[in-house]
C-alpha cells in the first residue's frame, strides 16, 4: 500500500534557489532511495520551516527512510523534527488526481 511521509523541521535556510543549489547533491541521493516514488520539497521562510512530502511504495520503505533522514538531519544539528507516516486511500486520491505513480 502506498505510504505518505511528511517531515518538517525548523531551519534558518537557505531558501528558494539558494536551497536548490545547496541541496542538489542531497536531492540526487534521495532520488535513489529504495521504495521512493517521489518527493515534494517544502519550505516556508516566514515560519522558518523546511521539509518534504514523500510517497513510498510501502510503510517499511517510508520508516527506513525516516530513520535514515532523521539521523542525517540530526547530524546537521537540526532538532525538533516532526514526521507523520500515513496510509494513502488510493480510490479517493485517484478521484482527486493525486500523483500516486512515479
Amino acid at each position: 500500500m502506498p505510504t505518505l511521509l511528511q517531515v518538517d523541521f525548523p531551519t534558518d535556510g537557505p531558501w528558494g534557489e539558494q536551497m536548490a543549489a545547496a541541496y542538489a547533491e542531497l536531492a540526487d541521493l534521495i532520488s535513489r532511495t529504495p521504495g521512493l516514488r517521489w518527493k515534494i520539497w517544502t519550505e516556508r521562510e516566514e515560519d522558518g520551516i523546511s521539509g518534504g512530502v514523500y510517497l513510498f511504495d510501502d510503510e517499511p520503505s517510508a520508516r527506513a527512510y525516516l530513520a535514515e533522514h532523521t539521523a542525517r538531519l540530526s547530524s546537521f544539528g537540526i532538532s525538533d523534527i516532526r514526521a507523520l507516516v500515513l496510509d494513502v486511500n488510493h480510490a479517493l486520491t485517484a478521484t482527486t488526481r493525486g500523483p500516486l505513480s512515479a
